[in-house]
């Protein structure tokens, strides 16, 4: 089968999946009913591929935020107090339930967001794997410690939070939407959730799936709508007791501000400027690998893409050469095409903002050596970029571009490289090149970055805390690190004995 034909096929099963998207638009879901926005406004979702429109989507306002949380608390009690098993049960259908769609998320994923099938047909089956291990960590969620002291045994339990709010972007929208939502639901909380914008189709999918699998109306509930709009007052709402938000570092400063009257409880997912920082003893041809693939696929539309290059200086000259060749070769092109490594951008403000930094680029000093244009042809599409003589002071080299470009940076020594690597507001994933333990010791030591690797690409290990440092997050996903977001530490001290109680006024 020829890379057209296969497009052409997946075009085909993809029509109907759209026709009925078009035909039902995407509406609201609260307390188990679908709802327009209160005010019967919508907006149009485009897709990035040719810019054709997808549907109508409910633009939600604070009335119909104030319906998801009054259905969240109502739906709270009744799911916090189900046995831990039969909730495991329930995320468990769930699971299969994606995995029974996963065609038509990663279709309709790939032709709503842009990203290539390559990716997003692994996208879905990675949110089920995300439903099965906090399914299992249910049974477990609320156990504690025995701590005794001389005159008390004390106790620890966790119990859920309540309702809570999940903020989710427009990259890899499914796979993000079960990291945040499954662990949720294992812990016993309720969810108000509101998709990004730009991407809102596979939300509604991923909801009927969780309805199907038997989950009590209200416990899960879906508003639509802008960030300023629907967004703003879900991180105001008093109700929603903590906001679980993945997307750019400025709006979670908006959003630790909005929520700050209620005393909100909140966990960031933030930006990045994440250094892959490769040494003369590395085993350079997979780190050329690693490097290019962490930048370039999804994209580099990924908070942990390795967008800056420490490449050292003895090596910097052969590894860029290579480099330039490989990212000339890169097929940029039809999303649903199996070929294609990256497809177009998520929408037109994105791909203006992407654009912007080649002027940028130019006007710092810095050499385009591969890319730095737009393709022309309907929609939006970015040739992959390389900008090399940079220094770290360049904006290119400071600031997130969130797209396949990739600032290259020579350095001399050890102590230069992390002095280039930690100097940005950033500090979420960093990647080291190296064959001597020693020296990766010390580096990952004093990296300023809240997950590193080591001679790897990012390889998620679900019970691993992800998260970053400095402006790239507060609080840490997977294994148990969810529950302590979602849940809150409870101590109970019962007396052994008759210990003395100091006598006031006797």
């Amino acid at each position: 089968m020829t890379d057209t034909t296969a497009r052409d096929s997946n075009l085909a099963k993809l029509r109907p999946i759209l026709d009925r998207i078009a035909a039902q638009g995407v509406m609201n879901r609260i307390g188990g009913h679908d709802c327009p926005a209160s005010n019967g406004a919508t907006f149009a979702n485009h897709s990035p591929v040719d810019e054709s429109l997808i549907c109508q989507v409910a633009r939600g306002t604070a009335a119909d935020i104030d319906a998801a949380a009054a259905a969240a608390k109502a739906a709270f009690p009744a799911w916090r107090d189900m046995e831990a098993a039969a909730r495991k049960k329930i995320l468990h259908k769930i699971a299969d339930g994606i995995v029974a769609r996963a065609e038509e998320i990663a279709l309709a994923e790939c032709w709503d967001t842009g990203q290539a099938l390559r990716f997003m047909s692994k996208a879905a089956l990675r949110g089920a794997e995300n439903f099965r291990f906090f399914a299992d960590k249910a049974l477990s969620a609320r156990d504690g410690q025995h701590l005794p002291s001389p005159t008390l045994m004390n106790i620890t339990t966790r119990v859920p939070i309540g309702p809570v709010g999940v903020i989710t972007p427009w990259n890899t929208p499914f796979m993000l939407s079960t990291w945040k939502i499954a662990p949720a639901l294992a812990a016993g909380c309720t969810v108000v959730h509101k998709p990004a914008e730009f991407s809102p189709v596979t939300a509604r999918i991923l909801l009927e799936i969780a309805e199907d699998a038997g989950l009590p109306p209200g416990v899960w509930n879906l508003v639509n709508g802008l960030g300023e709009e629907a967004g703003r007052a879900l991180t105001e709402h008093p109700d929603i007791k903590a906001i679980a938000f993945v997307g750019e570092s400025k709006t979670g400063s908006m959003i630790m501000k909005q929520g700050a009257d209620t005393l909100k409880r909140v966990h960031f997912e933030l930006g990045g400027k994440n250094p892959v920082i490769v040494f003369d003893d590395a085993d350079l041809d997979r780190a050329l690998d690693a490097a290019i693939f962490m930048i370039y696929s999804l994209n580099g539309e990924r908070c942990t893409s390795s967008s800056r290059l420490l490449v050292q200086s003895s090596i910097a000259d052969d590894f860029t050469a290579k480099l330039v060749e490989r990212v000339n070769r890169i097929k940029v092109g039809h999303p649903l095409d199996p070929a294609t490594e990256v497809g177009p951008l998520i929408h037109k403000v994105h791909f203006d903002k992407v654009c912007s930094y080649f002027d940028v680029a130019r006007a710092d000093g810095a050499m385009i050596a591969a890319g730095g244009a737009a393709l022309d042809q309907p929609g939006h599409y970015v040739r992959p970029t390389l900008f090399t003589g940079a220094r770290a002071d360049m904006r290119i080299a400071q600031e997130e571009i969130f797209g396949p470009v990739l600032t290259a940076i020579p350095f001399d020594t050890e102590d230069q490289a992390l002095e280039i690597a930690n100097g940005v507001a950033y500090g979420l994933t960093a990647y080291v090149w190296t064959n001597d333990l020693t020296r990766a010791l010390r580096v990952t030591h004093a990296l300023e970055a809240g997950m590193i690797w080591v001679n790897s690409e990012n390889v998620r290990h679900l019970p691993t805390p992800f998260g970053g440092v400095k402006a790239s997050g507060i609080g840490r996903d997977g294994g148990d690190w969810s529950f302590d977001f979602y849940m809150e530490q409870k101590h109970i001290g019962l007396a052994i004995g008759q210990h003395p109680i100091p006598r006031l006024g006797a």
